[in-house]
């Protein structure tokens, strides 16, 4: 199969040859018609499978062949649980659009406002948005979305676990009715599933890989070491193999930050990528990592969304994450579009829990090695065995506190601390009706109490 026969155009097919692609993936070859045919898809892909391509190329050919967007509008709208991501699709979009006449504009955190909102002034074919920054934006009368013709949750399950929830539901609130709906994502859990029900209607439903799969082109191997020796056998690793371009997983910011001056002291060029650098540090240390001047890339988890990189060759669990469907987003960075990868994990006895964890999600026990020199003084238990997979009871969400992670908030948060009197969440009433005397909360029993005079004590 090719390209021609999707019923792309020819100012999109010729993008896509000069982007050096002859035959689609998968998941295009069966999401393109889909989205072609107006109905509402969702689809589950491993990373790195050309998912993002399979819901862009349809798009533009859509809005290719409709009305004008008005100033202040949008007619697609893509939202995303994180910056790079955020921004990694931006670039496909505007990659694909090259030789249309349709117009397209990235807003997110960490970044001033005002550039996003002249851009938005203008009206935009297509919007690539992470939640909260969206949610202000629109506050701000910089949006409308009166002429909305798609949404596109990409990452879903990212966006859950990052608690983006309450913020979808808003976001949904706004959009008018009719609109094409498109579900994309690496995994679609039973949670996503049952958030699903109210937002696609009939919808398609593609997987090209079994849930919670490695790729076969993926070389998986585990080091066991003692958890005090992993960045002396860390380094050894990248010297005596030559390593180039190692991306390097972390499970906390401040160990990427301890791990990337440990490397640089050993003179391995390393950047680190999470939540509390600034957007202007996340964007230059992977500009920096993809060109090379950078050999080691160390991230978290939910700063690593989002990096596409053309043949990473190597991707190393530094720390096995806590959440072992993790474990596949890490390695799902090489072994992309058919190239082969190798995925090395740096294992200590305390974990060996997280690594039967991940076995069985994977359903399969992973070669284990010890380095020379290396040996560890507590050794690596032997791994359990495989279990079958039992489904996960849905979680209650209405139950949870959504609490933004790496750093984001919500535009609802960000409006937290406002004085009571311009803070309609606090005036008498409430938005719900219930307990008006007091705003919608519920009665304080210690009123007319003697109360502390710090008035920073109850946050304490």
């Amino acid at each position: 199969m090719s390209f021609t026969s999707l019923g792309l155009s020819a100012p999109i097919l010729k993008a896509i040859s000069e982007k050096g692609y002859s035959e689609p993936s998968p998941i295009q070859a069966q999401a393109i018609p889909a989205v072609l045919s107006g109905k509402d898809v969702m689809a589950a892909a491993q990373t790195g499978t050309g998912k993002t391509a399979g819901f862009t190329l349809p798009i533009l050919e859509k809005l290719s062949q409709g009305d004008q967007v008005k100033p202040g509008h949008a007619r697609t709208l893509i939202l995303t649980p994180t910056r790079e991501l955020a921004a990694q699709i931006a670039e496909n979009v505007e990659t694909y659009s090259k030789h249309l006449s349709l117009n397209s504009t990235v807003v997110f955190g960490g970044v001033k406002i005002n550039p996003q909102i002249g851009r938005l002034r203008q009206g935009v074919d297509i919007l690539v948005a992470t939640p909260g920054r969206l949610l202000d934006l629109y506050n701000q009368k910089a949006v409308s979305f009166k002429q909305l013709e798609i949404l596109v949750l990409d990452e879903a399950d990212r966006m859950l676990d990052m608690g983006f929830l309450r913020d979808i539901k808003k976001i949904l609130s706004l959009l008018p009715r009719q609109r094409q709906n498109l579900l994309f994502s690496a995994t679609f859990s039973d949670d996503i599933r049952m958030l699903a029900k109210g937002l696609v209607n009939s919808p398609v439903e593609i997987s090209v890989s079994p849930r919670n799969t490695t790729a076969e082109t993926v070389e998986q191997l585990v080091y066991s070491v003692d958890k005090k020796r992993k960045p002396g056998l860390l380094t050894k690793l990248i010297k005596e193999n030559d390593w180039k371009q190692v991306l390097v997983f972390m499970k906390t910011k401040h160990g990427a930050n301890k791990l990337t001056k440990q490397l640089d002291a050993e003179g391995i060029s390393a950047a680190a990528i999470h939540g509390n650098k600034s957007q202007g540090a996340r964007t230059k240390a992977l500009a920096h990592f993809k060109d090379g001047s950078v050999s080691v890339l160390v991230a978290t988890d939910i700063a690593a969304r989002g990096i596409d990189i053309e043949q990473l060759p190597q991707v190393v669990n530094f720390e096995l994450p806590n959440v072992p469907e993790d474990y596949v987003h890490r390695i799902g960075r090489t072994g992309r579009a058919g190239a082969t990868g190798k995925a090395v994990s740096l294992v200590a006895a305390d974990e060996i829990e997280l690594l039967d964890d991940v076995q069985n999600l994977i359903q399969q026990h992973l070669p284990r090695e010890i380095v020379e020199g290396f040996v560890p003084q507590n050794p690596l238990p032997e791994s359990r065995k495989l279990r079958a997979i039992r489904p996960k009871k849905p979680r209650n969400f209405k139950s949870e506190k959504f609490e933004h992670k790496d750093g984001q908030r919500s535009a609802d948060n960000s409006r937290g601390h406002k004085p009571k009197s311009k803070n309609p969440r606090h005036q008498n009433g409430g938005s719900n009706g219930n307990n008006a005397k007091t705003g919608g909360r519920k009665p304080n029993p210690n009123r007319g109490k003697s109360q502390s005079s710090d008035p920073y004590a109850a946050s304490r």
